[in-house]
Formats: structure tokens, C-alpha cells, sequence
């Protein structure tokens, strides 16, 4: 989906270049509309030629009432609605993310694991990343139980796969080949 990422950039680089002065609290903001734009109602409701853009607005805005958006990021939602990008809200969340942690020198990563992982394990697994990876990481977990066992790590576009299902995959590609 390279068009979505071009269509999102620009709105991520502005949105960063004018929230640089507080990146911590526009993060909460731009997370929260990535969560609710991610809703396939609401995308759903924004596509209808029926709503106007103010209305699509007032839905966010009250979906949003747990957190508090700033002129600056009701401005921002205006802007993408006008333009008919809230379908790319969400990317650019992501890419805003993105550049957040490249100026704090982070980045990050999901362990997917086919169990729980408890936290003095996960700690010691981050620190084990991080020194594999080269950078502080905020990790985060997601179950997959079909990864039988061991963990699949991803960050940024690099991927450590160590669970089971890649080594049962490795050994049968071994056999036929």
C-alpha cells in the first residue's frame, strides 16, 4: 500500500515539524484519532455523500472526549477530513510514530509469541533486543498461538524469527529442496 504511505507523509512530516515543541502530548492525541479512524463504521459514515465534513468532525471529536485535543490537533482533523484523507489517518499516526521515535532514537517493536510472556522475562527480553538491535525499544507483545513456540520480532522492517513454526518451515523447505 506505497500510495497510502505517500498520501500520509507530507501530513506526518507537518504535523511533526509543528508539534516538535511537545512531541509526548501530541502523541497521545494522534494516537487516540489513529484509534478512532481506525473504526470501519466511522469510515463507513465518513463515506457516505450524505455527512458533511463537520459532521464527520463532531463524531471524531465526541469519540474522542476521553482526551483532550488542542486547537492544533482539531485543526489538524479538519485539514485531513477536508481533504478526504481520514482513510490515511491511521498511516499517519504510524509514520508520525516513526519520526517521534527516530528523534528520540527508539523505535518500536512487537514480540509476537504463541504464549504469555511475564514481565521479568519481558524485561530481560528487551534487553536482550535492544543490545541485538541497537537502539532503545518500546516493546510490546501479541500472542500467536500458531507460532507453537519461541518468539517472531519485528521492528521497522526487520524481523528476528525464532519461534517454532519458522524452524518446522526451514526444515521442510530443507527436505524438498
Amino acid at each position: 500500500m506505497a500510495e497510502l504511505a505517500t498520501i500520509a507523509r507530507p501530513y506526518a512530516e507537518a504535523l511533526f515539524k509543528a508539534t516538535s515543541s511537545d512531541l509526548n502530548a501530541a502523541a497521545v492525541w494522534v494516537e487516540a484519532l489513529q484509534a478512532i479512524a481506525s473504526n470501519a463504521q466511522l469510515q463507513q459514515f465518513a463515506g457516505n455523500p450524505n455527512v458533511t465534513n463537520a459532521q464527520v468532525f463532531d463524531v471524531i471529536v465526541g469519540a474522542a472526549s476521553k482526551v483532550v485535543l488542542p486547537e492544533m490537533a482539531r485543526n489538524f482533523l479538519r485539514t485531513v477530513i477536508e481533504n478526504g484523507r481520514l482513510g490515511a489517518l491511521p498511516e499517519i499516526a504510524e509514520q508520525f510514530r516513526v519520526l517521534k521515535n527516530a528523534q528520540g532514537g527508539t523505535a518500536d517493536a512487537v514480540v509476537y509469541s504463541a504464549f504469555a510472556i511475564d514481565s521479568a522475562a519481558l524485561a530481560d527480553l528487551a534487553a536482550t533486543l535492544e543490545k541485538r538491535f541497537a537502539r532503545k525499544l518500546n516493546v510490546s507483545v501479541q500472542l500467536q498461538p500458531e507460532l507453537i513456540g519461541g518468539i517472531r520480532v519485528v521492528v521497522g522492517d526487520e524481523v528476528l524469527d525464532t519461534s517454532v513454526k519458522a524452524r518446522l518451515e526451514q526444515m521442510k523447505m530443507a527436505l524438498t529442496a
